[in-house]
């Protein structure tokens, strides 16, 4: 699957975004909890990051998905340069390998490297602003058009969609939510056997129960639970029930 946004420029936002992450750990209090993230504190985000990176070329390198991935800087070692390493080590490896080149993943519709530039940058993207949200009590740097409206495609084409079917978990009832943003449109059907969402003409969003618009970022953010359900920055029009559905199968979907 091709993303929204060009195959370099992924690689470019992996590395920006986990350098900018690793730069406001390194100012703040490593124990100061994240707000969207009760449980994580800004040091931990950064191990847990840098652990993805490192779990991600081991799996490519090997073929085999690695157990007890999370890993621990060594003794003495600077975590934000322990994550930079992270960094360099999974650059290397991503452009080391066109982006249709197979590799192995966990969507079996996406065994690809291309799929591993995607996720990471937008992994590095999220965890940015959750260690600049706890750092800076809440503010933290914009996120990009362009990598919000392909963040809102991958969360939705990837965790709604696939990784709910992996847990075997779907909605409670049948409903249909309007996602919209910056131009484009995507609809999300759950029922009480599954869940999917992808890309619709806008006129999808007169006869589906729910509407949720906002700016790009806003939105990404929203669905990765970074707000509440009923964030006031983020405009709803129809069945509450239905949004309310939709942000809960997220969450299930992205912890």
């Amino acid at each position: 699957m091709t993303g929204l946004i060009d195959d370099d420029r992924l690689l470019d936002v992996l590395e920006t975004e986990t350098l900018l992450l690793a730069a406001s750990a390194a100012g703040a209090d490593h124990d100061r909890p994240v707000p969207a993230c009760p449980g994580l504190t800004v040091g931990e985000t950064a191990r847990h990051l840098g652990s993805v990176q490192r779990m991600v070329v081991s799996w490519v390198r090997t073929g085999r998905r690695p157990v007890g991935w999370e890993r621990e800087p060594g003794p003495g070692a600077d975590v934000e340069d322990w994550l930079r390493d992270s960094l360099r080590t999974l650059l290397g490896e991503l452009v080391a390998h066109h982006p249709d080149e197979p590799c192995p993943t966990w969507h079996p519709g996406q065994q690809d490297y291309r799929f591993w530039r995607r996720r990471m940058a937008h992994e590095a993207t999220v965890h940015r602003v959750d260690v600049q949200s706890a750092a800076n009590g809440g503010g933290h740097d914009p996120i990009p058009q362009d990598v919000a409206v392909d963040g809102i495609d991958e969360v939705l084409a990837v965790w709604f969609t696939q990784r709910l079917a992996e847990l075997g978990v779907a909605g409670t009832r049948q409903a249909t939510v309007v996602v919209r943003a910056a131009g484009h449109t995507w609809l999300a059907e759950m029922g009480v056997d599954r869940t999917s969402a992808g890309p619709v003409s806008p006129l999808a969003a007169e006869t589906a129960d729910a509407v949720v618009t906002a700016e790009p970022a806003l939105l990404y953010l929203w669905l990765w639970g970074r707000s509440a359900v009923f964030d006031r920055a983020v405009r709803r029009e129809g069945d509450m029930d239905a949004v309310a559905q939709l942000w809960a199968l997220l969450r299930l979907a992205t912890r």
